[in-house]
């Protein structure tokens, strides 16, 4: 039995949901949610973004807790991460638009943002809230700059990683956490306290 299903068993009667193997959604762990500071720098490209999807950047949320992930909804996070980084081409921002950091739905081809977005916007098309759908900056083992979509649940935070098939609690990804969306507002970021505590050995 892996260590997901086991967590999910000795949660089973605070969540009342059992759940198969093959749909088992990853129980409470040590340090399963990011701990957030303050307002910090929005990035340049999100920005951008804002500036031509206004909308998309002017949402707010009432303070809640993360909500309770089920077995179907674990189904759909799996499934779109899968879709999304099957379809599309990971090409640079200067090889597809000429410049740095343009954040961008991408039809079929984008870097590591764009997947982000994608995955953002199929997932709330799905039912999800944006208040726990966080595009969030990352640095990886070798340095570079990487951007991945958390999801935000009662169970802890999970990785939509275009760099990766499965979608991980971030604690067990090997990045370095620096900032992701606020939960309160789509177009405000906030630091990350514990993004530096939690790093494990690279994955490649």
């Amino acid at each position: 039995m892996n260590y997901t299903l086991k967590a999910w068993h000795l949660a089973a009667c605070l969540t009342a949901i059992l759940a198969s193997a093959t749909s088992a959604v990853p129980g409470p762990q040590a340090l399963a949610s990011m701990v957030t500071g303050g307002v910090t720098s929005q990035p340049i490209g999100h920005y951008e973004f804002c500036r031509i999807n206004a909308d998309e950047c002017s949402q707010r949320f009432a303070s809640s807790p993360a909500p309770t992930l089920t077995p179907q909804g674990w189904e759909m996070i799996e499934k779109v991460n899968t879709s999304v980084n099957e379809r599309i081409h990971a090409m640079t921002d200067r090889e597809v638009y000429g410049r740095e950091e343009a954040w961008a739905y991408p039809n079929d081809v984008g870097d590591c943002e764009d997947y982000a977005l994608e995955k953002r916007r199929q997932l709330a098309a799905k039912g999800f809230s944006l208040a726990d759908l966080l595009i969030t900056v990352v640095r990886k083992p070798d340095g570079e700059g990487h951007a991945v979509l958390t999801v935000r649940t009662a169970q802890g935070d999970f990785v939509l990683d275009n760099l990766s098939s499965e979608v991980k609690p971030w604690y067990q990804t090997s990045y370095t956490f620096l900032k992701r969306q606020a939960s309160f507002h789509t177009g405000r970021w906030v630091s990350i306290e514990n993004g530096r505590d939690v790093l494990v050995g690279a994955l490649r």
